[in-house]
């Protein structure tokens, strides 16, 4: 990932030691949880060996988790030596306090949406086949801790925004462009089948998404008192 040239040399330090923990993070996370439920799905329905597999993937989950802990000490330390961490000197100003507001409210439209899609998943995966197989149920319950995760990032970032602080608009805007993403594919995938259902969707999806991170862009401006 390129840096910004723009990051002070404490800053810098910081962001790498972020990239540096976001590795074992990411590998506890993605085979720990799939590991832990599949073990457990496996244990239950199959034999007593799957809670082996069950506890290996505790353990590499209890190490992910730990090294998000470090990761988010990390960036504590950054938002401390970055602008948009603290509250706006504009946050007196009515467009700044009523920017912050608007984002607010974006950003909790994306906490239903994640959690919308956590639920979809969920749904969807009785007719995957999910539930009946360890395999297919650590793979549903990896996919779907993906919008969960995304739904208490954006969680975290009202009370940010509720104080005049541009980060959070910043952090929903990153979160949005990830639906957008995913958008983008399920609406694809509705075209090459004919599907209207999906395309629909999608198509809506991804229409939000593009108003939301259009806004929350203008409303971290104002929040900065930059004129839009």
């Amino acid at each position: 990932m390129r840096l910004d040239p723009h990051l002070t040399p404490d800053q810098r330090d910081l962001v790498l030691k972020i990239q540096a923990r976001s590795k074992p993070m990411a590998y506890g996370m993605v085979l720990g949880i799939p590991l832990t439920s599949g073990g457990l799905h496996y244990g239950i329905t199959q034999k007593p060996l799957g809670f082996v597999a069950a506890l290996a993937g505790l353990g590499l989950l209890a190490f992910g988790v730990f090294s998000l802990m470090q990761m988010q000490g990390l960036k504590r330390q950054l938002r401390l030596i970055t602008a948009d961490a603290w509250r706006s000197p504009a946050a007196h100003l009515p467009g700044a306090r009523k920017a912050a507001t608007q984002a607010a409210y974006l950003n909790g439209v994306l906490v239903l949406l994640s959690l919308a899609a956590t639920g979809y998943l969920l749904y969807k995966g009785a007719g995957w086949g999910a539930y009946g197989s360890s395999f297919g149920f650590g793979t549903l319950m990896t996919a779907a801790a993906l919008p969960l995760g995304m739904a208490l990032a954006a969680a975290t970032t009202i009370p940010q925004l509720l104080q005049v602080i541009p980060a959070g608009a910043r952090v929903g805007r990153s979160l949005y462009s990830v639906i957008f993403v995913l958008a983008t594919t399920v609406t694809g995938e509705g075209i090459k089948s004919h599907a209207a259902g999906p395309i629909a969707g999608g198509a809506l999806t991804l229409l939000i998404c593009g108003g939301a991170m259009s806004l929350l862009g203008k409303a971290a401006k104002r929040m900065r008192g930059e004129t839009v």
